[in-house]
């Protein structure tokens, strides 16, 4: 009988985007797994991937076997709703993320357009899957994420400079925004040097209550040049935000958005289409009339992008949270102890992974069988578990599942 709870060996990656040495979470939670090689301080590291992804997949620590494999043997794991939904697999991608500039610019091709572009371009667009997305901060987290409501956009628009950018003679509508972001988006490059040396001359008191919108322009070309189209769009089109430990935000397939610096646990639909079109160089970016078409226009205020946490009644004990996006594919648990503390999950009806992000602690599983957890140490839960959790000092515990 295989074991339904099994240790995993989980991938990192080496962005030069990520956060240098011991400055990155990922870096601390994946040199802390058992046999993973100690943090290089010459080394960027900006993800570690959890699960069955094939091009950054999981391992069992104790036989080396792929996570995939493994579940495709035991389809049981996955339980029965999963399993007449989307087979042996677990439907959703968690990561934890580490940053210290920009990643690019980007939107996730919803299921329609996932779909033909995988048919159009396999090798570059390799999941008819969507991209949903939820983040949630370990550490001080910016980030851009939706759109800046329409009369701030407008009113914004005003300004001198950047009237080019703007359609004459219509309503400032979602269409017109769609204009304006391509527009942005084609502008030559030595215009784009020039309406952001333009804009920063304008004093800050005149951009309202986007005051920061100058001194954010220049932290922008500083990342990735002056001339980065991604740089007008994201700090004039774009929800800008900071987050603190535990906030979180969702990000709609075809929502745009770029995460400028922190550290986060990430968890999507289990997808890895991208359309990229800034913060990146000339080369990498894809079709602006792709990008342009491809966009929807939800959230189109900050609040809206928020994920709200709250109490899950798969805590028995009241001490997890669980972020809920409106979406099928997963829900993320949160469960947070202190000294002496305990916490019981009941049985999830799917399949579950789960990483400890602070702390230590022991997990005790049916048949009386008791396992150590420790910071970095991530899990593969299979369905109909249900886990008790006790910890001397303190943990930190997330879990994304399905069921």
């Amino acid at each position: 009988m295989a074991d339904a709870v099994v240790q995993l060996r989980c991938g990192v990656k080496n962005d030069s985007w990520g956060k240098k040495g011991k400055e990155s979470i990922v870096a601390q939670l994946w040199s802390k797994s058992p046999n993973n090689d100690p943090i290089d301080e010459s080394k960027h590291y900006s993800e570690m991937w959890l699960g069955t992804y094939p091009s950054n997949p999981s391992y069992l620590l104790s036989t080396g076997e792929h996570l995939g494999e493994y579940i495709e043997k035991n389809p049981h794991l996955v339980g029965k709703s999963v399993h007449d939904r989307w087979g042996a697999e677990i439907p959703f991608l968690p990561k934890i993320l580490s940053f210290s500039k920009a990643l690019p610019l980007q939107i996730h091709p919803d299921l329609k357009l996932a779909a033909q572009l995988h048919k159009e371009d396999p090798k570059k667009y390799g999941d008819t899957m969507h991209k949903p997305e939820i983040a949630i901060a370990l550490s001080k987290f910016e980030l851009f994420a939706g759109w800046k409501p329409l009369d701030h956009i407008e009113t914004l628009f005003r300004l001198n400079h950047l009237g080019r950018y703007k359609p004459q003679g219509t309503e400032f509508n979602d269409e017109a925004l769609r204009q304006v972001c391509k527009a942005l988006l084609n502008a030559p490059p030595k215009e784009v040097v020039q309406t952001t040396k333009d804009l920063q001359a304008i004093p800050e008191s005149h951009f309202g209550a986007h005051s920061y919108i100058p001194s954010l322009l220049g932290r922008l070309a500083k990342q990735y040049g002056e001339d980065d189209n991604g740089n007008l769009v994201a700090a004039l089109l774009m929800n800008y935000l900071t987050l603190g430990p535990g906030d979180s935000v969702f990000v709609p397939a075809d929502s745009i958005h770029a995460y400028l610096e922190g550290d986060i646990v990430e968890c999507m639909a289990r997808s890895d289409n991208v359309i990229n079109t800034g913060f990146c160089p000339a080369a990498d970016r894809d079709s602006v009339e792709l990008f342009g078409e491809a966009l929807s226009f939800t959230p189109h205020k900050a609040d809206d992008a928020l994920l709200p946490r709250r109490k899950s009644d798969k805590g028995m004990k009241g001490k997890t949270d669980v972020y809920a996006p409106p979406i099928s594919e997963f829900a993320v648990l949160c469960t947070t102890l202190g000294a002496g503390e305990t916490e019981t999950h009941k049985a999830i009806l799917g399949p579950s992974l789960m990483v400890i992000t602070k702390g230590s602690g022991q997990m005790k599983i049916p048949g009386n069988q008791t396992i150590e957890l420790s910071e970095g140490w991530v899990f593969f839960v299979g369905q109909g578990v249900a886990l008790d959790f006790a910890t001397d000092k303190g943990i930190a515990i997330y879990r994304a599942y399905a069921e």
